[in-house]
């Protein structure tokens, strides 16, 4: 079984991650989407609730997992027996460095594969940062991230607007 991994933080999904896992699955057997634990950032969404909005947007494709992982992506790699990464790439800027960090974990561990993925056109702009600054204005999220999640972020944002105390 080819299990391929998209890791990442997912803080919050954004569309172009799930075009990214959507269009993944349809080539591997299986797709894990890891979400990373980073003690060194300030999420948005506790991992339990990033774990659970990717869950929730990709109910219905059968042959995805949604886990969570702190430490290496290495590691995790080896203890699902996995030895391929997806990576999704809007930019020249997203590949430089991401090359690096494929690089780096080919260095560390040298039968992993990472496979990039370019982001289809209409969500080359989109990033996580740029969800959560237009919902901490109250914009508009249609067709930035899963129609599901629209609630869920909204709620996290709606008491953080400017002006309120």
């Amino acid at each position: 079984m080819r299990i391929a991994v998209y890791p990442g933080s997912f803080d919050p999904c954004t569309n172009g991650h799930l075009d990214v896992i959507k269009r993944a699955s349809g080539l591997f057997d299986k797709v894990v989407v890891a979400v990373l634990i980073n003690d060194a950032k300030k999420p948005a969404f506790s991992v339990e609730e990033r774990a659970h909005m990717l869950k929730l947007v990709t109910k219905e494709l059968g042959n995805v997992e949604v886990r969570t992982f702190s430490g290496l992506l290495v590691d995790f790699m080896k203890s699902i027996n996995s030895r391929i990464i997806i990576k999704g790439i809007r930019a020249v800027s997203d590949f430089e460095y991401e090359f690096q960090m494929a690089l780096t974990n080919r260095t560390l561990y040298d039968e992993l594969e990472t496979l990039f993925l370019h982001t289809s056109k209409e969500y080359m702009f989109l990033s996580s940062s740029i969800v959560k600054e237009i919902a901490k204005y109250g914009g508009c999220l249609t067709g930035l991230v899963p129609g599901d999640l629209i609630p869920i972020i909204k709620s996290r944002f709606e008491n953080a607007k400017p002006g309120r105390l």
